[in-house]
Protein backbone atom coordinates (compact mmCIF):
# COMPACT_ATOMS: atom_id res chain seq x y z
CA UNK A 1 0.00 0.00 0.00
CA UNK A 2 1.39 3.39 -0.96
CA UNK A 3 1.86 5.85 1.84
CA UNK A 4 3.26 9.01 0.29
CA UNK A 5 4.34 10.59 -2.99
CA UNK A 6 8.05 10.91 -3.76
CA UNK A 7 10.03 12.42 -6.65
CA UNK A 8 13.56 11.43 -7.69
CA UNK A 9 15.13 13.43 -10.50
CA UNK A 10 18.01 12.84 -12.90
CA UNK A 11 19.56 15.35 -15.31
CA UNK A 12 20.71 14.04 -18.73
CA UNK A 13 24.05 15.82 -18.79
CA UNK A 14 26.15 12.64 -18.63
CA UNK A 15 26.02 8.89 -18.21
CA UNK A 16 24.52 7.47 -15.03
CA UNK A 17 27.22 6.18 -12.70
CA UNK A 18 27.70 4.02 -9.62
CA UNK A 19 26.91 6.92 -7.31
CA UNK A 20 23.55 7.43 -9.04
CA UNK A 21 22.76 3.73 -8.69
CA UNK A 22 23.65 3.39 -5.00
CA UNK A 23 22.54 6.85 -3.89
CA UNK A 24 19.33 7.33 -5.87
CA UNK A 25 18.22 4.46 -8.09
CA UNK A 26 18.41 1.64 -5.56
CA UNK A 27 16.49 3.60 -2.89
CA UNK A 28 13.92 4.51 -5.55
CA UNK A 29 13.54 0.87 -6.55
CA UNK A 30 13.40 -0.31 -2.93
CA UNK A 31 10.59 2.15 -2.19
CA UNK A 32 8.37 1.14 -5.12
CA UNK A 33 6.05 -0.92 -2.91
CA UNK A 34 5.76 1.64 -0.12
CA UNK A 35 5.62 4.99 -1.92
CA UNK A 36 3.88 6.56 -4.88
CA UNK A 37 7.08 7.48 -6.71
CA UNK A 38 7.97 9.34 -9.90
CA UNK A 39 11.33 9.09 -11.68
CA UNK A 40 11.86 12.38 -13.50
CA UNK A 41 14.39 12.88 -16.29
CA UNK A 42 14.89 16.65 -16.11
CA UNK A 43 15.94 17.34 -19.70
CA UNK A 44 14.97 21.04 -19.51
CA UNK A 45 17.59 21.51 -16.79
CA UNK A 46 20.23 20.26 -19.23
CA UNK A 47 19.61 23.33 -21.39
CA UNK A 48 20.90 25.80 -18.80
CA UNK A 49 24.46 25.37 -20.10
CA UNK A 50 26.10 24.96 -23.50
CA UNK A 51 24.97 21.60 -24.85
CA UNK A 52 24.75 19.39 -27.92
CA UNK A 53 21.04 18.85 -28.75
CA UNK A 54 21.64 15.37 -30.14
CA UNK A 55 23.55 14.39 -27.01
CA UNK A 56 20.77 15.61 -24.71
CA UNK A 57 18.24 13.51 -26.65
CA UNK A 58 20.51 10.47 -26.64
CA UNK A 59 21.28 10.74 -22.92
CA UNK A 60 17.59 11.16 -22.11
CA UNK A 61 16.76 7.90 -23.87
CA UNK A 62 19.82 6.20 -22.38
CA UNK A 63 18.91 7.22 -18.83
CA UNK A 64 15.38 5.89 -19.25
CA UNK A 65 16.77 2.61 -20.61
CA UNK A 66 19.26 2.29 -17.74
CA UNK A 67 16.51 2.95 -15.19
CA UNK A 68 14.46 0.12 -16.63
CA UNK A 69 17.50 -2.15 -16.76
CA UNK A 70 18.29 -1.40 -13.11
CA UNK A 71 14.81 -2.41 -11.97
CA UNK A 72 12.54 0.64 -12.09
CA UNK A 73 9.06 -0.76 -12.74
CA UNK A 74 7.13 1.73 -14.89
CA UNK A 75 3.83 0.23 -13.73
CA UNK A 76 4.59 1.33 -10.18
CA UNK A 77 7.05 4.17 -10.85
CA UNK A 78 6.31 6.27 -13.95
CA UNK A 79 9.46 7.39 -15.76
CA UNK A 80 8.66 10.92 -16.90
CA UNK A 81 10.63 13.13 -19.27
CA UNK A 82 10.16 16.67 -18.00
CA UNK A 83 9.69 18.32 -21.40
CA UNK A 84 6.95 15.84 -22.34
CA UNK A 85 4.68 17.25 -19.62
CA UNK A 86 4.18 20.92 -20.64
CA UNK A 87 2.64 21.80 -17.28
CA UNK A 88 6.18 21.84 -15.87
CA UNK A 89 7.00 24.98 -17.83
CA UNK A 90 3.61 26.62 -17.30
CA UNK A 91 3.85 26.19 -13.54
CA UNK A 92 7.44 27.42 -13.71
CA UNK A 93 6.29 30.84 -14.94
CA UNK A 94 3.48 31.07 -12.41
CA UNK A 95 5.95 30.34 -9.61
CA UNK A 96 8.36 32.96 -10.94
CA UNK A 97 5.57 35.43 -10.22
CA UNK A 98 5.88 34.52 -6.54
CA UNK A 99 9.70 34.41 -6.34
CA UNK A 100 12.15 37.23 -5.75
CA UNK A 101 15.19 37.88 -7.94
CA UNK A 102 17.46 37.78 -4.92
CA UNK A 103 16.18 34.33 -3.94
CA UNK A 104 17.13 32.92 -7.32
CA UNK A 105 20.40 34.85 -7.62
CA UNK A 106 21.84 33.45 -4.39
CA UNK A 107 21.49 29.83 -5.51
CA UNK A 108 24.99 28.39 -5.46
CA UNK A 109 25.22 27.21 -9.10
CA UNK A 110 24.28 30.63 -10.47
CA UNK A 111 26.63 32.43 -8.07
CA UNK A 112 29.57 30.22 -8.98
CA UNK A 113 29.08 30.23 -12.75
CA UNK A 114 28.25 33.93 -13.03
CA UNK A 115 31.14 35.05 -10.82
CA UNK A 116 33.68 34.58 -13.60
CA UNK A 117 31.79 36.76 -16.06
CA UNK A 118 31.15 35.72 -19.64
CA UNK A 119 27.91 34.44 -21.11
CA UNK A 120 25.54 33.00 -18.51
CA UNK A 121 22.12 31.82 -19.63
CA UNK A 122 19.06 33.34 -17.98
CA UNK A 123 17.76 29.80 -17.52
CA UNK A 124 20.62 29.14 -15.11
CA UNK A 125 19.21 31.87 -12.88
CA UNK A 126 15.64 30.62 -13.05
CA UNK A 127 16.06 26.86 -13.15
CA UNK A 128 15.77 26.47 -9.34
CA UNK A 129 12.24 27.81 -9.75
CA UNK A 130 11.65 25.21 -12.48
CA UNK A 131 12.95 22.64 -10.01
CA UNK A 132 10.37 23.89 -7.52
CA UNK A 133 7.72 23.49 -10.22
CA UNK A 134 8.87 19.91 -10.85
CA UNK A 135 8.16 19.13 -7.21
CA UNK A 136 5.02 21.14 -6.58
CA UNK A 137 3.35 20.12 -9.84
CA UNK A 138 2.88 16.54 -8.65
CA UNK A 139 1.86 17.22 -5.03
CA UNK A 140 5.13 15.64 -3.90
CA UNK A 141 5.50 15.14 -0.16
CA UNK A 142 9.02 13.71 -0.06
CA UNK A 143 12.13 14.59 -2.06
CA UNK A 144 15.29 12.53 -1.55
CA UNK A 145 18.07 15.10 -1.31
CA UNK A 146 21.78 15.23 -0.70
CA UNK A 147 23.62 18.14 0.83
CA UNK A 148 24.12 19.77 -2.58
CA UNK A 149 20.36 19.97 -3.18
CA UNK A 150 19.18 21.26 0.20
CA UNK A 151 19.22 24.87 -0.97
CA UNK A 152 16.95 24.11 -3.93
CA UNK A 153 14.47 22.17 -1.82
CA UNK A 154 14.31 25.00 0.70
CA UNK A 155 13.47 27.41 -2.13
CA UNK A 156 10.64 25.12 -3.23
CA UNK A 157 9.32 25.02 0.33
CA UNK A 158 9.58 28.81 0.62
CA UNK A 159 7.73 29.40 -2.65
CA UNK A 160 4.97 26.92 -1.76
CA UNK A 161 4.47 28.40 1.71
CA UNK A 162 4.45 31.97 0.38
CA UNK A 163 2.01 31.13 -2.42
CA UNK A 164 -0.34 29.34 -0.03
CA UNK A 165 -0.23 32.31 2.33
CA UNK A 166 -0.97 34.90 -0.35
CA UNK A 167 -3.43 33.08 -2.59
CA UNK A 168 -4.91 30.28 -0.48
CA UNK A 169 -3.95 26.65 0.01
CA UNK A 170 -2.67 25.51 -3.37
CA UNK A 171 0.47 23.40 -2.93
CA UNK A 172 1.68 20.54 -0.81
CA UNK A 173 4.78 21.77 1.02
CA UNK A 174 7.45 19.08 0.40
CA UNK A 175 9.98 17.75 2.86
CA UNK A 176 13.48 16.45 2.23
CA UNK A 177 14.31 12.88 3.13
CA UNK A 178 17.48 10.86 3.24
CA UNK A 179 16.52 7.27 2.34
CA UNK A 180 18.04 4.72 4.69
CA UNK A 181 19.43 2.78 1.74
CA UNK A 182 21.06 5.81 0.11
CA UNK A 183 24.83 5.86 -0.19
CA UNK A 184 27.20 8.75 -0.79
CA UNK A 185 29.75 7.51 -3.29
CA UNK A 186 32.85 9.63 -3.72
CA UNK A 187 35.04 10.07 -6.78
CA UNK A 188 37.63 7.29 -6.88
CA UNK A 189 40.36 9.61 -8.15
CA UNK A 190 39.37 12.51 -5.86
CA UNK A 191 37.75 10.90 -2.80
CA UNK A 192 36.94 14.20 -1.11
CA UNK A 193 34.52 15.04 -3.96
CA UNK A 194 31.23 13.35 -4.74
CA UNK A 195 31.20 11.09 -7.80
CA UNK A 196 29.50 13.02 -10.60
CA UNK A 197 28.67 12.75 -14.29
CA UNK A 198 31.48 15.15 -15.12
CA UNK A 199 34.06 13.20 -13.13
CA UNK A 200 37.08 12.04 -15.07
CA UNK A 201 39.07 8.95 -14.11
CA UNK A 202 37.22 8.47 -10.84
CA UNK A 203 33.74 7.71 -12.17
CA UNK A 204 32.34 4.23 -12.83
CA UNK A 205 29.58 4.38 -15.42
CA UNK A 206 26.77 1.86 -15.10
CA UNK A 207 27.43 0.70 -18.66
CA UNK A 208 31.22 0.62 -18.41
CA UNK A 209 32.66 -2.74 -19.55
CA UNK A 210 34.45 -4.98 -17.01
CA UNK A 211 37.96 -3.97 -18.08
CA UNK A 212 37.16 -0.29 -17.56
CA UNK A 213 35.63 -0.95 -14.14
CA UNK A 214 38.70 -2.96 -13.14
CA UNK A 215 41.11 -0.27 -14.31
CA UNK A 216 39.29 2.58 -12.54
CA UNK A 217 39.18 0.72 -9.24
CA UNK A 218 42.80 -0.43 -9.57
CA UNK A 219 43.83 3.22 -9.92
CA UNK A 220 41.61 4.42 -7.06
CA UNK A 221 43.38 6.77 -4.65
CA UNK A 222 44.23 5.24 -1.27
CA UNK A 223 47.08 6.46 0.98
CA UNK A 224 50.32 5.33 2.61
CA UNK A 225 48.97 4.24 6.00
CA UNK A 226 48.65 0.57 4.98
CA UNK A 227 45.58 0.06 7.16
CA UNK A 228 42.15 -0.77 5.75
CA UNK A 229 39.74 1.11 7.99
CA UNK A 230 36.94 3.68 7.84
CA UNK A 231 38.29 7.13 8.55
CA UNK A 232 36.66 9.79 6.38
CA UNK A 233 39.11 12.48 7.46
CA UNK A 234 42.44 10.64 7.48
CA UNK A 235 41.71 7.97 4.85
CA UNK A 236 38.97 9.21 2.49
CA UNK A 237 40.03 7.00 -0.41
CA UNK A 238 40.11 3.77 1.59
CA UNK A 239 36.88 4.72 3.34
CA UNK A 240 35.19 5.23 -0.02
CA UNK A 241 36.26 1.78 -1.22
CA UNK A 242 35.05 0.16 2.02
CA UNK A 243 31.70 1.93 1.72
CA UNK A 244 31.30 0.85 -1.92
CA UNK A 245 32.04 -2.76 -0.95
CA UNK A 246 29.53 -2.59 1.90
CA UNK A 247 26.83 -1.17 -0.39
CA UNK A 248 27.46 -3.55 -3.27
CA UNK A 249 28.23 -6.78 -1.40
CA UNK A 250 26.77 -6.09 2.03
CA UNK A 251 29.96 -6.97 3.90
CA UNK A 252 33.22 -5.67 5.29
CA UNK A 253 36.64 -6.22 3.65
CA UNK A 254 38.09 -9.66 4.31
CA UNK A 255 41.67 -8.44 4.82
CA UNK A 256 42.25 -5.27 6.90
CA UNK A 257 45.92 -5.05 5.95
CA UNK A 258 46.18 -5.13 2.14
CA UNK A 259 44.87 -2.48 -0.25
CA UNK A 260 45.25 -4.85 -3.18
CA UNK A 261 42.82 -7.33 -1.66
CA UNK A 262 40.35 -4.53 -0.92
CA UNK A 263 40.44 -3.31 -4.52
CA UNK A 264 39.92 -6.82 -5.90
CA UNK A 265 36.94 -7.35 -3.61
CA UNK A 266 35.45 -4.00 -4.61
CA UNK A 267 35.98 -4.82 -8.28
CA UNK A 268 34.21 -8.18 -7.93
CA UNK A 269 31.32 -6.64 -6.00
CA UNK A 270 30.81 -3.77 -8.43
CA UNK A 271 31.02 -6.09 -11.43
CA UNK A 272 28.46 -8.46 -9.90
CA UNK A 273 26.11 -5.50 -9.50
CA UNK A 274 26.62 -3.98 -12.95
CA UNK A 275 26.80 -7.09 -15.15
CA UNK A 276 23.04 -7.83 -15.18
CA UNK A 277 22.27 -4.14 -15.74
CA UNK A 278 24.50 -4.09 -18.83
CA UNK A 279 22.87 -7.25 -20.18
CA UNK A 280 19.33 -5.95 -19.66
CA UNK A 281 20.28 -2.54 -21.06
CA UNK A 282 21.54 -4.16 -24.26
CA UNK A 283 18.22 -5.97 -24.65
CA UNK A 284 16.18 -2.81 -24.08
CA UNK A 285 18.42 -0.62 -26.25
CA UNK A 286 17.75 -2.94 -29.17
CA UNK A 287 14.10 -1.82 -29.04
CA UNK A 288 14.10 1.97 -28.49
CA UNK A 289 10.46 2.15 -29.60
CA UNK A 290 9.52 0.20 -26.47
CA UNK A 291 11.44 2.61 -24.24
CA UNK A 292 9.79 5.59 -25.95
CA UNK A 293 6.41 3.94 -25.34
CA UNK A 294 7.24 3.58 -21.65
CA UNK A 295 8.07 7.30 -21.52
CA UNK A 296 4.84 8.26 -23.30
CA UNK A 297 2.86 6.13 -20.86
CA UNK A 298 4.70 7.70 -17.93
CA UNK A 299 3.80 11.20 -19.08
CA UNK A 300 0.19 10.16 -19.57
CA UNK A 301 -0.02 8.72 -16.05
CA UNK A 302 0.99 11.97 -14.36
CA UNK A 303 -0.65 14.41 -16.78
CA UNK A 304 -4.09 14.57 -15.16
CA UNK A 305 -2.64 15.48 -11.76
CA UNK A 306 -0.30 18.01 -13.37
CA UNK A 307 -3.17 19.67 -15.22
CA UNK A 308 -5.21 19.84 -12.02
CA UNK A 309 -2.33 21.53 -10.20
CA UNK A 310 -1.93 24.14 -12.94
CA UNK A 311 -5.68 24.83 -13.04
CA UNK A 312 -5.67 25.27 -9.28
CA UNK A 313 -2.67 27.60 -9.46
CA UNK A 314 -4.07 29.67 -12.32
CA UNK A 315 -7.32 30.19 -10.45
CA UNK A 316 -5.55 31.10 -7.20
CA UNK A 317 -3.23 33.66 -8.77
CA UNK A 318 -5.98 35.45 -10.70
CA UNK A 319 -6.14 34.11 -14.27
CA UNK A 320 -9.35 33.49 -16.18
CA UNK A 321 -10.57 29.94 -16.72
Amino acid sequence: MTTTRRLTGFKPTGHLHLGNLLGALRPLIAAQDSTDSIALIADLHALTIEHDPDRVRALTLEQATVMLAAGVDPERTPIVVQSQVPEHTELHYLLECATGFGEAARMIQFKEKSAGGGHVRLSLLTYPVLMAADILLHDIRQVPVGEDQNQHLELARTIATRFNGRYGETFTVPEGVRPEAAARVMDLAEPTAKMGKSSGNGQIGLLDPPDVVRRIIARAVTDELAVVRRDREAQPGVTNLIDILAECAGREPSDPHRYGVLKREVTDAVEALLAPIRVRHAELAADPAHVRKVLAEGAAKVRARAQATVRRTRAAIGLLD
